[in-house]
């Protein structure tokens, strides 16, 4: 599998509301039908809050 890109993470967290933890992203992820590997990642943030977007995708392909 190639991983997730930039546009999936996008899609996968449309409609979060900021500033959110990892396990709310996790379930935006989650009711929007994300792929495993991006919930996966999500939940692998550890317990931090993210102030907007651009920082969960900082930290998600940090991880890469």
């Amino acid at each position: 599998m190639a991983g997730i890109r930039p546009p999936d993470l996008q899609k996968a967290l449309n409609g979060a509301e900021y500033p959110a933890d990892s396990d709310q992203l996790r379930k935006v992820a989650e009711h929007n039908h994300a792929p495993k590997e991006v919930t996966e990642r999500i939940s692998h943030l550890g317990k931090r809050t993210f102030e907007n977007p651009a920082e969960v995708s900082k930290a998600v392909f940090r991880q890469e």
